[in-house]
């Protein structure tokens, strides 16, 4: 690996430093990007995913795809630790945190509206951003976009239904509009685009040049990024840094152990690790935009909830830099 590379942890923690400088020395600077929004999907921040999913899409070999029901463990793992698993655990751990142990910290009326995000964030597993941890974990792209799809599908008609449930609420509104276009800005698109640079590439020495030259882009793309979502929230992160700090350790505490169980799960059924670590992965990140809307459109602009669903974003670039480093350390114990 390059140096830039080697030291990408401590390029996002200057980077993360940086955007809470910016937000905090140029609101009118951060007021413009945020403004720039569609369907509650950043397009600045949107056009930087793509940049960092585009690579991997190139990788995709359409030949392959038939190859991959040939291995439906890492499917399996992956469905039931998102839908069956994942969202009931982020609601017990809300309701252990904010009704038991930060019931002395929080007031009662503020601890339900956090359990409310945290809720939003669970039952929201990633569509984006895991293209970009599966990449730096080496991946297989065909796999792992087979396991997004896979559960995009799903979460048309899983999401809202969970969210009632937990939350309560009958009338939960899904914004289709944040979810068909957060799908083809970060999966239609960027695979449509990947497949027409292969073709136009040719042979395989050339398209795995050409990744090789584009790799570091991406990499760019998620630095910048980082930039950007804590430039967005840096005055949020000064005004109420002891709640954001109490609303990351459910948080926390969830993404590690979500990970730790879908990948010691494809670890004892002896998936290849090019499946396991995406397939762990997808359930530890979350489909941020999604979660910020309903929390949006459900309690507000200034909810407790929308807070929540906030630090879920801030938290998560972070966690799953640690995540692809154990994955990438862990990678010859694999079969």
């Amino acid at each position: 690996m390059s140096v830039f590379e080697r030291y990408l942890t401590l390029w996002v923690g200057l980077a993360m430093a940086a955007g809470i400088a910016i937000g905090t020395a140029a609101p009118a600077l951060v007021q413009a990007v945020a403004a720039a929004e569609v369907a509650s999907v950043n397009l600045v921040v949107g056009v930087l995913i793509w940049a960092m999913v585009y690579p991997m899409m190139v990788g995709v070999d359409p030949s392959s795809l038939k190859d991959v029901v040939k291995q439906p463990k890492g499917l399996a793992i992956t469905l039931t630790v998102n839908w069956l698993i994942k969202p009931f655990t982020m609601a017990a751990l809300g309701v252990l945190f904010f009704e038991v142990v930060f019931a002395g910290l929080i007031a009662p009326e503020d601890a339900q509206q956090y359990i409310a995000g945290l809720i939003l964030l669970g039952a929201a597993p990633c569509t984006a951003m895991v293209f970009v941890w599966s990449q730096l974990t080496r991946g297989d792209e065909s796999y792992t976009l087979l396991q997004v799809s896979v559960n995009d599908v799903v979460m048309v008609f899983a999401f809202a239904p969970i969210v009632a449930i937990l939350l309560g609420v009958t009338d939960i509104v899904v914004p289709w509009e944040t979810l068909v276009l957060s799908v083809v800005l970060f999966v239609a698109l960027p695979l449509a685009a990947g497949l027409l640079t292969r073709r136009m590439l040719g042979s395989a020495e050339r398209i795995a040049a050409f990744r090789d030259r584009v790799k570091p882009w991406g990499v760019v793309g998620l630095i910048a990024t980082v930039v950007i979502l804590f430039g967005l929230q840096g005055q949020v992160i000064l005004d109420r840094p002891m709640v954001i700090a109490l609303i990351a350790v459910p948080i926390l505490i969830q993404s590690y152990g979500i990970f730790a169980l879908a990948y010691g799960a494809a670890y004892l059924m002896r998936v290849p690790h090019r499946v396991a670590a995406p397939c762990a992965l997808i359930g530890t990140s979350n489909f941020f935009e999604l979660a910020v809307a309903v929390a949006i459109s459900l309690f507000g602009l200034n909810s407790g909830a929308a807070l929540a669903t906030v630090v879920g974003v801030l938290v998560e670039v972070p966690v799953m830099l640690s995540l692809v480093a154990f994955a990438n350390r862990t990678r010859a114990r694999f079969a």
